[in-house]
């Protein structure tokens, strides 16, 4: 049985997540009805590289998919299009060795948020618009306290998901800020995220640049007990799985708006 490593985009809109549930509609869920539907088989497995949660969309999902079929990887992913919504896309299918796993051999992700200072009528799905003005100097200062390994206890909400025993503690290599057009752009790289934790991570700095938090706020939070961070948690419309890497992939990747929402600036 072939094993395909799968790179995938979505709009998460209309989706409850990436993770197969009963009776809600999942990105993951859609993928396993078009193989189905593809190999004529049941039996397979698909395992992505993580879970995003409703509403947030990617750009670059990895996934791997074991099923036994004669087709071609680059016939496989036109198939799977051919069935696939409109809102969600394989971008490349390729066979790849049994020992590839999807989530384990990642050693870290990209997220983009983007936050637009003016109001839009085409890109509401894509963004969280900010009314108040925003100093990204003062985001840009805050943003190195949450760089390198700290305990983001208070930037998780680990008692909603039982079944994620992983420690709080992450290593964040990332977090850029940059400004294009009307669109405030917030990357976040690291080895791995907890549940909430990015847009955690932004609802906080959106505080800091509205000026109604401290810029050492920001440090004051890593490793305190705080339900700050909870109440600030930026909604799920600008966040996007940019990129998973693995060993030997580039991480010199530049700071852009994503595709199709640039024209809000």
């Amino acid at each position: 049985m072939p094993r395909f490593k799968l790179t995938i985009e979505y709009a998460g809109t209309r989706y409850s997540g990436w993770q197969v549930q009963k009776n809600a509609r999942t990105v993951a869920g859609e993928i396993e009805q078009a193989a189905r539907t593809v190999t004529g088989r049941k039996d397979f497995e698909l395992y992505g590289s993580g879970r995003t949660d409703a509403g947030v969309h990617a750009l670059g999902q990895v996934a791997h998919l074991d099923v036994a079929t004669s087709l071609p990887a680059e016939s496989l992913r036109r198939r799977l299009n051919d069935e696939l919504p409109a809102d969600v896309n394989v971008l490349a299918a390729t066979v790849v060795p049994h020992r590839f796993h999807a989530r384990h051999d990642a050693v870290a992700r990209r997220y983009l948020y983007q936050v637009s200072t003016r109001r839009t009528a085409f890109a509401k799905p894509f963004v969280w618009w900010v009314r108040e003005a925003l100093d990204v100097r003062r985001m840009e200062e805050a943003a190195g306290a949450f760089v390198g390994l700290h305990d983001f206890a208070s930037f998780t909400a680990r008692d909603a998901r039982p079944d994620d025993d992983r420690s709080s503690r992450v290593l964040l290599d990332r977090l850029e800020i940059a400004l294009d057009g009307s669109l405030v752009l917030i990357v976040v790289e690291g080895s791995h995220f907890l549940w909430k934790m990015v847009r955690r991570l932004v609802g906080v700095l959106v505080a800091i640049g509205e000026g109604g938090l401290d810029v050492t706020s920001a440090a004051a939070l890593v490793g305190s007990e705080s339900d700050v961070p909870a109440r600030l948690t930026a909604p799920a419309s600008g966040l996007f799985l940019e990129r998973v890497y693995y060993q030997g992939d580039s991480r010199a990747t530049p700071l852009t708006a994503a595709i199709g929402v640039r024209s809000v600036g």
